[in-house]
């Protein structure tokens, strides 16, 4: 195969069969799976900070301001990426 005709792959899985709907999808997924992600891990941050610290630092902040952001940064970047694969395979004929 030559490097124009293999298919995009995000770690080694071909992302180049998926339609328009599956890719839309796939967007959404990724960006609840960092929203998820990063509050979680904000929230277990705070809760050792909040502990050892002994700072009075609201939960509702690792809402706001860490997991909506990565969310949407997140959400933003996976869609360009997977509506750019079917519109280049689109483009290049190999449905």
């Amino acid at each position: 195969m030559t490097a124009s005709a293999r298919p995009a792959t995000l770690l080694g899985i071909p992302l180049g069969d998926f339609g328009f709907f599956a890719c839309i999808l796939l967007s959404l997924a990724s960006g609840f799976l960092a929203f998820f992600a990063s509050c979680f891990l904000a929230i277990l941050s705070l809760l050792f900070w909040n502990a050892f610290a002994h700072h009075p630092v609201n939960y509702a902040d690792t809402y706001r301001y860490v997991a909506l952001p990565a969310g949407l940064v997140v959400l933003v970047a996976s869609f360009f990426f997977f509506t750019g694969t079917w519109i280049r395979r689109r483009l290049t004929g190999a449905h």
